[in-house]
C-alpha cells in the first residue's frame, strides 16, 4: 500500500545508525508478536515447528 507509510523513507546514505537500529528493533518486536500470535492460533503447527527446530539444533555440528 503506497500511502500507508506515515513517514517518507529516507535516503540510505543519510539515515543515521541510531535510526536504523530503532527501526530494526521495532521490526523484530512486531515479528516476535506475530510469531506468538501464530503460535496461539495454531498450537499444533507451532508444536511441530518447535520439534523441527529442536531436531535441527540437535543435528547441528559446532
Amino acid at each position: 500500500m503506497p500511502g500507508s507509510d506515515p513517514e517518507p523513507e529516507p535516503e540510505p546514505d543519510s539515515e543515521s545508525d541510531a535510526e536504523r537500529r530503532r527501526r530494526r528493533a521495532q521490526f523484530l518486536r512486531e515479528l516476535n508478536e506475530a510469531k506468538e500470535l501464530r503460535d496461539r492460533v495454531q498450537p499444533r503447527r507451532a508444536r511441530a515447528a518447535r520439534m523441527r527446530q529442536q531436531m535441527r539444533m540437535r543435528t547441528f555440528r559446532w
